[in-house]
């Protein structure tokens, strides 16, 4: 029996993974800073780590679970004022639009959820050990910032010279003993949302809301820090500075999953607006998104192209195919079974493409088993097939899609009925019974349909007012 080999980014090399405490794992994952909406590279992170909690599950694992929210940020302040709204209305809606495109994805829901907002009193504590050790100083304008110099281990992720890098940008170096010290609190500005402390009024640093929530939930050490490529600096970098100058070992393991390009390039919010959640949802089934940013291994750029999502998601119908003329046949749902061969492939640093070629193997095999009426084998491939979607989170009969099968199911029927109706009224119409037109559009409104008659023809909608 193969074990977990992950890579680490701080090390550079591949290695079994042995959690700090037997059969528990705790893993802290950056999530979103909620001032948009979330686009396909904002939540391929979710659906990569989501594998991963899976597999360690499904291996035995009691998994801790953190994903927090940065909901006080620069660019949500910018975004408040652009859409004239108070901060934290920005940071709640989008925090929202995270939470569906989540669900949408079957992205299971952290075992908790914390905001930076509520974790401010960690903050102020973290900072005040950091200024007793004499990691951090208070210059007396309002802000506190960490000591880059007094720090040895400092750019061991990144594997960066401290002499090359550009000054920190994020704050007046006027008060900074080094340019490249950067901020732990940042003093109140007119107008900012600012929280009192023993330094003066002021909001936290980006990289100070994850050290402490990260120590507030998995304590002073944990087993694996996760999230995307463009976080190991500066943000995982000065998560690692601040955690160890206070004294904490911090994360044992380093994860970071690769960005999703268009045209080459990263995904960001220039090149997103059309390629966020929901609207992609529009064209294809939230499972087939799911199959399509899951299939690449996490550590490799996934290239985006509608064509290539297209043929994702036929390829993923056809093993849903074969799963539901597997259920007609033996009259069953399949039972879930981890095959060998997908076991060796994720527990080979999640090699979910190898893992895939698995699955097709069994889908081959299936569809033959099919064709020959052998009912022994077609469970059988059934059986490792659907045991390799749940892990993968595509289980096409997991109740967080078949939900939303259902919704679609009866959105069809209902458009179905509404139709006939249309057609008689339409039929009325050209006979000039206008009371058997009239009656129909009042009969389908008391049942809260809008008839909307276009050069196109009729189209009808659900009443949002409910009238």
């Amino acid at each position: 029996m193969s074990s977990l080999s992950l890579y680490d980014t701080l090390t550079r090399t591949t290695s079994e993974f042995v959690p700090l405490k037997k059969g528990e794992v705790g893993i802290y994952l950056c999530g979103a800073t909620v001032q948009a909406p979330p686009h396909i590279g904002h939540v391929r992170s979710g659906v990569n780590f989501d594998i991963l909690r899976r597999w360690l599950t499904k291996s035995g694992y009691n998994v801790t679970f953190i994903r927090n929210v940065t909901d006080i940020d620069d660019k949500i302040l910018h975004k408040a004022v652009h859409e004239e709204m108070p901060w934290w209305a920005v940071a709640m809606k989008y925090e929202r639009a995270f939470t569906d495109a989540y669900a949408a994805l079957n992205v299971l829901p952290p075992t908790y959820e914390p905001r930076a907002t509520g974790h401010v009193t960690q903050m102020i504590e973290l900072m005040q050990l950091l200024i007793e050790k004499g990691a951090a100083y208070a210059p007396g304008n309002g802000d506190v910032y960490l000591e880059v110099r007094k720090l040895s281990s400092y750019l061991t992720l990144s594997r960066q010279k401290l002499d090359d890098l550009q000054p920190a940008a994020d704050a007046d170096e006027t008060y900074k003993k080094d340019p490249r010290d950067f901020a732990l609190w940042k003093a109140a500005k007119p107008g900012d949302p600012s929280w009192p402390t023993p330094w003066g009024p002021g909001r936290p640093g980006w990289h100070l809301e994850c050290s402490a929530m990260a120590h507030q939930y998995l304590g002073e050490a944990f087993d694996i820090h996760g999230g995307g490529l463009d976080l190991i600096f500066p943000h995982h970098e000065n998560e690692i500075a601040q955690s160890e100058a206070a004294g904490f070992a911090f994360a044992k393991r380093w994860l970071h999953n690769a960005w999703v390009t268009a045209s080459g390039e990263k995904m960001s919010k220039s090149l997103g607006n059309s390629l966020q959640v929901h609207e992609l949802l529009k064209s294809v089934r939230g499972i087939e998104l799911r199959w399509y940013l899951g299939s690449a291994h996490y550590r490799s750029m996934l290239e985006f192209s509608h064509e290539a999502l297209a043929e994702s998601a036929t390829a993923f119908r056809r093993i849903e195919g074969f799963l539901t003329r597997s259920v007609e046949i033996l009259g069953t749902q399949p039972t879930p079974v981890i095959s060998q061969a997908f076991t060796d492939a994720m527990n080979d640093d999640l090699a979910v493409p190898t893992a895939l070629a698995s699955i097709s193997e069994a889908l081959r095999t299936g569809n033959s088993a099919i064709t020959a009426g052998d009912q022994a084998v077609i469970a059988s491939a059934a059986n490792e097939i659907r045991g390799a979607l749940e892990v993968l989170g595509c289980d096409p009969f997991d109740p967080a899609f078949a939900t939303a099968a259902a919704g679609e199911d009866m959105t069809a029927a209902l458009d179905g009925v509404i139709q006939l109706a249309l057609a008689q009224r339409t039929a009325a119409r050209e006979r000039k019974d206008f009371a058997a037109s009239d009656s129909i559009r009042d009969g389908l409104a008391a049942l809260g349909i809008t008839i909307e008659d276009t050069a196109q023809g009729p189209r009808w909608s659900i009443s949002r007012d409910g009238k």
